[in-house]
């Protein structure tokens, strides 16, 4: 996966002959579907284009999901939504070896294609990996190494791929598709999606599906096109399981409503984190230090997911965080709480405390508020983020720090007085 190797083998393949004039008859067209992988990257699977060639007795691997750490300002350019990926050609067998070890499922899809046409796709696919065309702007939903496999078959069937597909109504949104790879991680399911913003929760087609490799696989097994004799035919001759991987999360077949557990969490949170204000209404000093710092770290995971989500929002090429309405209560803002937690737990100075005590309930209100307004405006039809899980992992805490309970004491105290608490005669 390093720039140069890559760049050294596939001039290899090509200068050694990699039986460029050779006969349609003698390849074999393959697509391989790999499933999920380890790594947060990988967990969307992958896919290549495999080209068998019975004369040389070659087998190529054309992948079009290669990127490299190393690359100058790799980083920052993932961040700000410029990054590089690599089209490269390696032999099959080695990354097969690689699948099976790392644990990952792979499906060889064998393609039933005209001689004529194995020489375009090939000669597509050698174009592809030259150095001046090798390098594209990856783009997590429209452009990727999915997309591109995805492409070439619809080359390969001079359009008929597309035509059919590229109008069928999905079964599912981007959101979801997503969230069916992600249901076994609550922390990076919840991320992922507060980060991604109301595109990808519109109505897509069976096309834009194709950005996950295991839609490709599902919807190639079973189409069938028309070749240049007028004959009908079907894509895929031969399906082999190559490998199946054990012990692994499965990809779910229908997304998880996700809110519930969200609020079941969120709500034990806050249970705890009021009975730490309960003690210190108590006079129970660790209470109040215990609160305090329940608040500092809420503000502070908080607060850098907000400054994080503006900035993937509002700086960056990554267009499906755009349109994001978690900026509406998940805000820079609730950083405030991270160092007015901390005086709060442990100051002495009661000016200090009452001053902390109002700045929490303030930030914290704000987002209240943006929760409520964030759900109210669903009403209208240019609202529509399915964000729910979102809110509802915020909506009890910042209840919760909005009114505390030691706050609460207090009003009840000055405006509804127990009677023996009451002052003045009758």
């Amino acid at each position: 996966m390093i720039k140069k190797a890559v760049l050294i083998l596939s001039l290899f393949i090509l200068v050694s002959g990699m039986s460029l004039y050779a006969q349609g008859e003698d390849l074999i067209l393959k697509i391989a579907v790999v499933g999920p992988g380890n790594q947060l990257y990988f967990w969307w699977g992958h896919i290549a284009l495999i080209i068998d060639d019975s004369r040389t007795g070659r087998s190529n691997f054309f992948d079009y999901g290669i990127f490299d750490f190393k690359q100058e300002n790799f980083f920052l350019n993932f961040a700000l939504g410029r990054l590089l990926y690599i089209c490269g050609v390696s032999p099959a067998t080695a990354n097969m070896i690689i699948y099976e070890r790392t644990n990952r499922d792979v499906i060889i899809y064998t393609l039933d294609l005209p001689a004529q046409t194995k020489l375009k796709v090939r000669e597509f696919a050698l174009i592809n990996v030259l150095p001046e065309n090798r390098e594209y702007f990856y783009h997590h939903f429209d452009d990727n190494c999915s997309t591109r496999i995805r492409d070439i078959i619809d080359l390969a069937t001079d359009g008929q791929f597309y035509e059919y597909y590229g109008q069928m109504e999905s079964r599912f949104t981007l959101r979801e598709h997503v969230r069916r790879h992600t249901w076994f991680s609550p922390p990076a399911d919840w991320f992922l999606n507060f980060l991604m913003g109301q595109a990808i929760d519109r109505k897509i087609t069976v096309w834009e599906d194709m950005f996950l490799p295991s839609e490709v696989g599902k919807w190639i097994e079973d189409f069938y096109y028309i070749d240049a004799d007028g004959e009908r035919r079907k894509l895929v001759s031969d399906t082999d399981v190559l490998f199946v991987s054990q012990g692994r999360p499965g990809v779910l077949e229908e997304p998880k409503a996700r809110w519930p557990l969200f609020l079941i969490f969120s709500l034990v949170l806050t249970l705890v984190f009021g009975f730490f204000f309960y003690l210190y209404s108590k006079k129970i000093k660790a209470g109040r230090v215990l609160a305090g710092i329940s608040v500092s770290l809420c503000g502070l995971f908080f607060g850098f997911a907000g400054l994080l989500l503006y900035f993937m929002s509002l700086f960056t090429n990554h267009d499906y965080t755009f349109e994001n309405f978690n900026m509406i209560f998940c805000t820079p803002l609730l950083l405030v709480s991270f160092p007015a937690g901390l005086i709060y737990a442990f100051t002495n100075n009661q000016k200090k405390l009452f001053i902390c005590n109002q700045l929490i309930r303030l930030v914290w209100l704000l987002t209240a508020a943006g929760i409520f307004v964030s759900m109210a405006i669903k009403i209208l039809p240019w609202f529509y983020q399915d964000n729910l899980a979102e809110q509802l992992l915020l909506l009890p805490i910042a209840l919760l720090f909005t009114c505390q309970p030691l706050g609460l004491k207090e009003v009840l105290d000055k405006y509804f007085p127990k009677k023996g608490n009451q002052h003045g005669s009758q």
